[in-house]
């Protein structure tokens, strides 16, 4: 039989373990939050992976069209101070053959803080891209018509980032966000 010792654990390696796990997951919660400099950076990972959470999306037009947007992927173009979303679009009807259409959109968008929801969300999308795939002439340009307003009409108002009340409160101050600014790898707002 072997004997073994066991030494009691230092006082620091037991806080460390007490406190490690409980500070940890505040400080997770708060990985994007400056509040030294008043700021929230959201990255590019962080808000794709939000966004990607409320696709597929799909909408009828003239009760003769569903229009359907699926595998969104971010674009952020700092110079402009815009958002945009590239998906995966497909235009179904009876009076179409085939059936379905698909192609590419990419809408870009300004962006705006909805303060009773607490969301950063899409402002005035506007489509800057549409491709058909083996549509051409008349056609294609109806179909694209189609899938702008349509496109553009999923988009509006979509949230990229939803803040809880805990996120946006440090003791006993409640923050706003103020200025939205996009970033080449995420988008900076201020706090207020």
């Amino acid at each position: 039989m072997q004997y073994r010792s066991f030494l009691p654990p230092s006082r620091r390696l037991v806080l460390r373990a007490l406190l490690g796990g409980a500070a940890s997951a505040p400080i997770a919660a708060l990985a994007g939050f400056n509040f030294f400099t008043s700021e929230y950076t959201a990255s590019r990972e962080e808000l794709q992976a939000q966004i990607a959470k409320r696709f597929p999306v799909q909408q009828r037009y003239a009760e003769i069209f569903t229009v359907a947007l699926r595998d969104p992927q971010l674009g952020l173009d700092a110079a402009a101070n815009r958002a945009a979303i590239t998906a995966v679009l497909s235009i179904a009807s009876p009076l179409l053959r085939p059936s379905t259409v698909e192609g590419v959109v990419s809408v870009s968008s300004a962006l705006r803080y909805d303060v009773p929801a607490r969301a950063l969300r899409l402002d005035q999308p506007k489509a800057e891209r549409l491709e058909l795939q083996g549509v051409t002439g008349r056609d294609a340009e109806r179909l694209q018509q189609i899938g702008a307003v349509v496109a553009q009409e999923l988009l509006r108002d979509q949230p990229l980032r939803t803040f809880t009340a805990e996120e946006l409160t440090v003791g006993r101050k409640t923050y706003e966000i103020g200025d939205i600014t996009v970033q080449q790898d995420g988008i900076k707002v201020q706090l207020k």
